[in-house]
């Protein structure tokens, strides 16, 4: 077990672009990915809450996964591949079938159906460590998962299967921190991208980020300032708060629209990508109507972003 962890850095997502049938636009998911590449960013990984991982064909994610590792590869950019799915055994087929395509990780969630005990959370983890053999794991344990995971839990499962290098998690406070760094020593802790300065001054080490879906350049751009100007950043990051507060959030709280609609439409105000915000059936989509007044109150208040 390493006791320094290895993953760092803000990581961009793949958006799933789909065209007027729900059927997935290839040549734009690929122009996606080349800008994510061309933008700089610490990593990008496929299959995230964001990448509809939960609605694709098998045929789908494997053309997918092709397609992200081939363009990673050629680029030098590192990439994680998301193998989740709600039934652990299909989890761990989609594993098998891309674990050739050597990622930097596989991004993994714990059985959703019904919730495991930790025993049974070791055995699947176990079970995807011997499939993944000397490829790492990160283990996204979302604030609607079943079961949520506690620092020594999390430690618990990292000595009984130390290929996992790193968690995706909801940001926690100064005692949760501290209680990661006596449980789980050497662990990568990434945690939500609008909280990645506050959350680096108490330990994290990245973001598979959210913040990267409006500009993944000026996402990268504010990780970086982390370590030469950390004042600057926090202003940013509170900057950055106040616009997903005003502009973002209440497109979940008020109106119920999921993460991945608001990560679409993130992405459409922030114009690099060639995304719409539509989302598969049964889903619903944030309208386009309304890129354009986020798109103008970001340029008041975040225009590093724009």
């Amino acid at each position: 077990m390493s006791p320094t962890p290895t993953i760092r850095g803000t990581w961009g997502t793949v958006l799933l672009p789909l065209d007027s049938d729900e059927r997935i636009d290839w040549t734009a998911l690929a122009d996606g990915i080349d800008a994510l590449i061309d933008a700089g960013v610490s990593g990008i990984y496929s299959n995230g809450t964001a990448g509809e991982f939960f609605n694709q064909t098998e045929d789908e994610f494997d053309r997918l996964s092709q397609i992200l590792a081939e363009r990673c590869s050629k680029a030098g950019m590192p990439f994680q591949l998301g193998v989740s799915h709600v039934s652990p055994w299909q989890s761990r087929e989609r594993l098998s079938r891309v674990v050739a395509l050597k990622p930097s990780a596989f991004q993994v969630i714990l059985p959703d159906w019904s919730p495991p005990t930790l025993e049974e959370s070791t055995w699947f983890l176990s079970g995807m460590a011997e499939v993944a053999g000397d490829t790492p794991l990160v283990l996204y344990n979302p604030p609607h998962a079943k079961v949520r995971l506690d620092p020594a839990q999390f430690g618990a499962l990292r000595r009984a299967v130390p290929s996992i290098a790193g968690v995706k998690v909801p940001v926690g406070d100064d005692d949760w921190f501290k209680a990661m760094r006596e449980h789980c020593p050497g662990l990568s802790v990434f945690v939500s991208g609008h909280t990645l300065a506050s959350s680096i001054q108490k330990g994290a080490h990245g973001s598979y980020s959210n913040v990267a879906c409006l500009n993944p350049r000026a996402a990268q751009d504010w990780y970086e300032q982390m370590s030469t100007d950390l004042p600057g950043a926090l202003d940013l990051e509170g900057r950055i708060q106040a616009f997903l507060n005003a502009q973002i959030r209440p497109f979940i709280t008020d109106q119920g629209y999921s993460n991945q609609a608001v990560d679409k439409f993130m992405a459409c105000v922030g114009g690099w990508s060639p995304i719409t915000t539509r989302l598969r059936w049964p889903y619903r989509s944030i309208p386009e109507s309304q890129v354009e007044p986020a798109r103008r109150a970001g340029r008041a208040l975040i225009p590093e972003f724009f």
